[in-house]
């Protein structure tokens, strides 16, 4: 029954989350009211509420499915946005994925499935 999720992380920034998005992971910034942001690139949505507490953002993370994560991962990885623990690698839970750090400090994870 359930359909898709929209995640929802914060922004200290509107400007520099606007910027870092767009510029280094792809995203269409479709509106703002008030500081909350809402991106797209593909499939996924993405929220961001205006948030003043770095600590927040600190804890917060998300998990976005893909395909063809090698080529996403060769688009990010010069970036130098890669988390420093989040390098490409297939998991024992049967996915291959990395993890990144965006300008507000939240993680974000990409994960493609394994062939069984």
């Amino acid at each position: 029954m359930l359909k898709s999720a929209v995640p929802i992380l914060a922004s200290l920034n509107e400007d520099e989350t606007i910027r870092f998005y767009n510029e280094k992971l792809g995203f269409t910034f479709y509106s703002t009211w008030e500081g909350y942001l809402i991106f797209g690139r593909d499939k996924i949505i993405l929220h961001l509420w205006p948030c003043k507490d770095p600590e927040i953002a600190k804890h917060t993370s998300c998990y976005f499915n893909v395909t063809d994560i090698d080529k996403l991962y060769s688009e990010f990885e010069p970036l130098g946005i890669v988390h420093p623990n989040g390098k490409l690698q297939e998991m024992p839970w049967r996915v291959k994925q990395f993890s990144i750090l965006d300008n507000n400090g939240n993680l974000i994870h990409f994960a493609e499935e394994l062939a069984s």
